[in-house]
This record gives C-alpha cells, structure tokens and sequence, in this order.
C-alpha cells in the first residue's frame, strides 16, 4: 500500500509536469495501510485512487481503472518525456527546465500557457511518451486488456514468416489517443493546435516502428525467417521531432462555412506550406527565455555554460544573449593511462589538468 502510494504521489508531480496542467490534482487524502496485500485489495484501492483525482475528466478517471498497473505505465511515460525533453533541449535558452512553486500546478511553470512551438514539442512528446510506454506495456504481460500484437500476422509475405512479439503500437495510439485528447477542447484554439500536435507525436512513434527478423534453418541456412514488429528507442522519436521543432509551423485557425462552422488550422501567412499530420503547429511566438521571469517559470541563461567555439544554439553568443561571458578555470581529474593487469583487473593513473570553463554573464 504504501508503494502504491508513493507512486501516486510521483505521478502527480510527473503528469503535470508532461502533460501541461491536465492533471490540476491534489493526492489522495488518506490511504489505510492495513497490511493486507491481496490482489483484490489492491485493486480496489486503485480504482478508489483513480476517482479520487478530482481535475481528470471522466473519461480519463475511467482508463485509469483499467488495470491496476496503469498508474506505473503512466509514471514511466511521464519520467521518459522529462528525460527526453531536457536531452534535446539541453543546449538551449529554454532547457525544459523544471520548477517547484506553491503558486503553480505546472512543473514547467507557465511556458507551456503560451501557445508556442516549445508548447508544441511538450505535447507532441507526451503522446509520443504515452503512446510508446503502453505499447511497450502491452508486449510486456503488464496490463489487461493487450498483449502481443497479433493482427501483424494476418499478412502473408512471401520469403518470411510473422512471428514472435510484436509490440501493439495500435493499442498505444488508441489509449494515448482516449486519455490524452480527452481533456482538449477541439472548439479552442489552442485546443485545435494540441489536438494537431498530439497526433504528430504519435505518428512520430508508428512511423519509426522497426521489423525485425530472427532466421532459422539447418546450419544457420536462414531457410525461415521470423519477424516481428519492435518499438523505436524513444531518443529516435525525440530527435525527430525536434527536427519538426525547428521547422514548426506558425499558424492560425481559420472558420469554413460550409452547412456548419469548421475551425482548421492554415499557416499565418498565404506564402508559407500548409502543414501536414506530421508537422508540429504553433499560435503565438515563444517568450523571451534570455532573462528570469518568476511569473512563468523561466529561469533565464544567466550562470549557463555555453560553448565559446560553438556557432550553434550551445555557443556563447547565442546562449547569452548578447550579454558576453566569463571564462573561469577549473580544476579537471580523469582517468588516464589505464593497462589491464594480469588477472583480472584494470588499474588506471588519475590524470588532472585545467580546463576553460565559460558562463553566460
């Protein structure tokens, strides 16, 4: 019991931290640990949990009671977005960087309020998160209503044969797609434009989704080939959209009458390409990240380090934002001059030297 609370209580913090403010929850007031741990219990305190989240919809506190081990799924996919999102933005103003405030539910603070492109690549990335940690799930026995993805094998190719486990990506879009769209108003702008970037994520999973074949045969003949489809790594999926990011559509939404009012997405100027399913979509251009700003959450880049060789976003001048840097010198130990010794160890000299370290004024 006390496990499962402290997953709750995780799970909080992550989901609003992936989600944007979806989940605006408190945790459950009181948990009794009785020490019975009977599977039945278990279970049913889960779905007492999963009501208990006032700020998720209905729909959302229904796919929580799915399988009792759905809040871990969740927690994992919302640890791999953090992740995820802070590698790729490691080098930037904004670094995906997380705040804990009293005044705000939002572990991004208020970035993510803006409607921009950072906005865009934060749900873009947690359905991409959802989806892939479901799917991934399902192939893994850990929830009820999935396993192995048996449609695959309804084909018939004709030098191989389907087989083993291929990992249910359908399953994960579909559930990403119920809990996650569930809490976006399609009749707001912003609505439109997460709903857009949503599905861009997840296509960013399925499109990346690997066959892989295993052969069989007398003397390694490779007379039979086994395949299955695998999950991409998350990291490729985060590398291609932050490829989308950079090349992220500025739009705004438009109303067709035709019998009835029709709210779509069209770029902001008539020049620019219409963006299709797989690209991200922004509304409003992105705060300034160069300097604090306590009522958003933005820490600013003073106090970085930046690369003084670099011409990219990691470079001095970029990163600093004009101001300069100073460059300090700091002590710098490392393993050098290892040899294997006989046997069975490697002993290695610890080597120091001094290094330029560079930081945004």
């Amino acid at each position: 019991m006390k496990l499962l609370w402290r997953v709750l209580c995780i799970l909080v913090l992550l989901a609003q931290a992936v989600f944007g403010n979806w989940w605006n929850l408190a945790a459950p007031r009181s948990v009794s640990d009785s020490g019975n741990s009977s599977a039945e219990t278990i279970t049913t305190l889960h779905k007492e949990n999963c009501h208990r989240l006032e700020f998720l919809v209905e729909r959302q506190k229904q796919l929580c009671t799915l399988s009792d081990k759905m809040i871990q799924v969740l927690q994992t996919g919302a640890e791999q977005a953090i992740e995820e999102c802070q590698y790729q933005f490691r080098n930037s103003r904004w670094n995906c960087s997380t705040v804990s405030s009293p005044n705000s539910t939002d572990i991004f603070g208020g970035v993510i309020r803006y409607k921009s492109r950072e906005a865009a690549f934060v749900h873009a990335l947690s359905a991409a998160a959802l989806t892939h940690a479901v799917a991934r799930a399902c192939s893994r026995g850990e929830l009820n209503e999935c396993s192995c993805d048996s449609r695959v094998r309804k084909r018939t190719p004709r030098h191989w044969q389907w087989g083993g486990c291929s990992e249910d990506i359908r399953y994960g879009e579909m559930y990403s797609r119920d809990f996650i769209d569930s809490k976006e108003d399609k009749n707001t702008d912003e609505g439109i434009m997460n709903l857009h970037n949503h599905e861009a994520g997840r296509r960013a999973v399925r499109s990346r989704m690997q066959r892989v074949c295993k052969c069989h045969g007398m003397s390694g003949s490779c007379s039979v080939r086994v395949c299955w489809r695998r999950l991409p790594q998350l990291r490729a999926v985060g590398d291609a959209l932050i490829t989308r990011y950079e090349g992220a559509s500025h739009v705004k939404v438009v109303e067709r009458k035709r019998g009835k009012n029709i709210r779509k997405l069209r770029p902001l100027h008539a020049d620019m390409k219409k963006p299709n399913k797989t690209d991200l979509v922004y509304l409003e251009d992105s705060p300034d990240y160069c300097e604090p700003n306590e009522e958003l959450g933005i820490l600013g880049t003073r106090g970085r380090t930046c690369n003084r060789t670099s011409v990219g976003l990691d470079g001095c001048r970029l990163l600093c934002c004009g101001r300069g840097y100073q460059t300090r010198v700091r002590d710098h130990e490392e393993k050098c001059r290892c040899r294997f010794v006989w046997c069975c160890r490697v002993i290695c000299d610890l080597c120091r030297s001094k290094r330029d370290h560079h930081v945004c004024n």
